[in-house]
């Protein structure tokens, strides 16, 4: 090559490069309206298109977030985004980063690069470019300029459990919904996903030794109508459940959105499901069950009347027909149950529940008090925890830990299990100074199942109690009163959706947006750069992304003055 063809070539990129207006693009702060909030975020010059020719170049551990990214980016602009070694996009692990979900975006008007220490971490920096974009992008592919701010972003989460829960017993929801609740998590940056499958009205899971558990325990006769104890019965079969390969395929869906599925099965309370299926379970199998007010459908009427005492629950609240703990079967059933769970599900912790567990029949069963009496117990609080210690043990045995409500500190808390505290923080509390790992989860700022404004008769019915967004958003999962050496045992924490009276997708996203937005910044950024007003702001220009996903969600907060404040 000669000398003045090189000296032509670099002038040409030299003045292509001045003369690029996407260059010296001067960005303004709306430009960054991300939630959580970043820990640090550079406002740059510059803008980054995407084109025919953006390309992600990405290890071959990273091909997940690659694919993920260039679906993004091809819903977004309509251009098959390439993946291969001369990208102008890159996904990059630096195993110098401190923290396992810590992540570093760096967009620039002719390159992007995405660092995390691990995929995860990756995978959340692809979020907050994501949000970088225009809302529109999230499922308009016509946009005919499609580019994103310069910026750098240092950013690392404050808690390492960011939890959501789901109620599927109460009200059953499609595999195609939790599939959707999972990129609502995954949009947020939510780590963790409590599937609760197992209530007193209604069991959702497989398995394979017990079949009776969804041919029986899966559908109840009928439903109150209206308000607990209800007006009357609505007659109605109902229900549905999970088969171990829609269990798996959700799990999988889940991985792959860097979100751990922890199951919950649940013991020995809220058991009636279950003890419908197999009456053994139950300290009085041939007592009938209750239904409060007589609110039972005829169904199940004319089943007892046919010597079927049992019925999976038609209404809420708490039964006292729980697992019987003076029976070597109850044991033998849960074992087996919790054995094929545990094949299902790689997390590490299962939950058993533990909470809400009456011990009316166990005072009056002859099995019970001579268990308590072999073990040399005091009371029935302290045969629970025997309960809870045994399946805990077994649990163990196969490399795996359990979480439980915060009732299973009563009695005596089982040695290894982590407590998920949610009658306020007084649990969360004993549990820490005890030396035991906790999820904080307190019903006055964790329970979506709440009313989202106090004129409650403009709003679909809900259990009770008020929860408004900026309440939520002044959640911090560590009490002030807990003394600094025992902070590291709060792991973080957890909403949670209770759906006794949410029957549909539509409501149940109704009751978690945009409480869950307030909740993802609770949980990633320190308390000390909360700030309710930025918050705010930003959440007008996040309600657009709801929009443009179609995603129904409540409006309080965009209306109500004492809230923006």
């Amino acid at each position: 090559m000669s000398r003045n063809l090189l000296c032509l070539m670099v002038f040409t990129l030299f003045i292509t490069s001045c003369n690029n207006p996407l260059k010296e693009y001067v960005n303004q702060e709306e430009d960054y309206q991300i939630i959580p909030k970043p820990r640090s975020l550079q406002v740059l010059k510059g803008r980054f298109e995407i084109d025919g020719n953006t390309a992600i170049k990405a290890e071959q551990r990273l091909q997940n977030e690659a694919n993920y990214l260039a679906k993004l980016l091809y819903i977004a602009s309509g251009k098959k985004v390439k993946l291969n070694t001369k990208g102008n996009i890159h996904l990059k692990i630096d195993a110098s980063l401190v923290h396992q979900e810590e992540y570093i975006l760096s967009v620039e008007y002719d390159k992007i690069s995405i660092t995390g220490k691990t995929p995860k971490g990756v995978f959340y920096g692809i979020q907050s470019l994501r949000q970088l974009l225009p809302a529109k992008a999230e499922t308009s592919n016509d946009i005919k300029e499609l580019t994103i701010p310069a910026t750098l972003i240092k950013d690392a989460p404050m808690y390492a459990y960011r939890g959501m829960h789901l109620d599927v017993a109460r009200h059953f929801f499609s595999v195609d919904f939790v599939k959707r609740y999972i990129d609502i998590l995954a949009l947020h940056k939510i780590n963790t996903f409590h599937w609760h499958l197992t209530e007193d009205q209604g069991w959702r899971i497989a398995i394979k030794k017990y079949p009776k558990l969804t041919t029986i325990g899966a559908w109840r006769n009928g439903t109150i109508v209206g308000h607990y104890p209800g007006k009357s019965n609505d007659n109605k079969r109902y229900g549905g459940f999970y088969t171990q390969e829609q269990v798996k395929e959700i799990i999988a869906y889940a991985a792959k959105n860097h979100i751990t599925v922890i199951p919950e099965i649940e013991l020995p309370g809220h058991s009636s499901a279950a003890i419908a299926a197999y009456p053994f379970l139950s300290c009085f199998p041939d007592e009938r069950s209750k239904v409060p007010e007589n609110m039972m459908s005829e169904a199940s009427k004319k089943a007892q009347e046919n010597n079927q005492p049992k019925i999976v629950q038609e209404s809420w609240g708490v039964y006292d027909d729980v697992y019987c703990a003076g029976k070597e079967q109850t044991f033998t059933f849960l074992e087996n149950v919790l054995e094929e769970v545990m094949a299902l599900f790689p997390s590490k912790y299962i939950h058993i529940g533990g909470d809400e567990c009456p011990k009316g029949n166990w005072e009056r069963s002859p099995g019970c008090q001579k268990k308590i009496k072999e073990l040399g117990l005091s009371n029935e609080h302290e045969l629970q925890s025997y309960f809870i210690k045994r399946i805990e043990k077994f649990v163990n045995s196969k490399g795996k830990n359990i979480i439980g409500w915060d009732e299973i500190l009563e009695g005596g808390l089982a040695p290894n299990a982590t407590v998920m505290s949610w009658r306020g923080n007084a649990g969360g509390i004993a549990a820490a100074k005890a030396q035991h790992q906790v999820i904080m989860a307190p019903n006055s700022h964790c329970y979506f199942d709440h009313y989202q404004s106090k004129d409650t008769q403009n709003e679909p019915l809900a259990i009770g109690g008020y929860l408004p967004v900026k309440k939520v958003y002044g959640f911090s999962p560590i009490p002030p009163e807990l003394e600094k050496s025992k902070q590291k045992y709060i792991l973080g924490g957890q909403a949670n959706l209770w759906t006794e009276y949410i029957d549909s997708e539509k409501k149940a996203e109704y009751m978690l947006l945009p409480r869950l937005t307030a909740l993802s910044e609770a949980l990633w950024c320190p308390n000390e750069t909360k700030n309710w007003s930025d918050f705010k702001s930003r959440l007008r220009h996040f309600r657009l992304r709801y929009d443009a996903l179609g995603l129904n969600y409540a409006k309080h907060v965009f209306k109500d003055t004492t809230q923006a404040k």
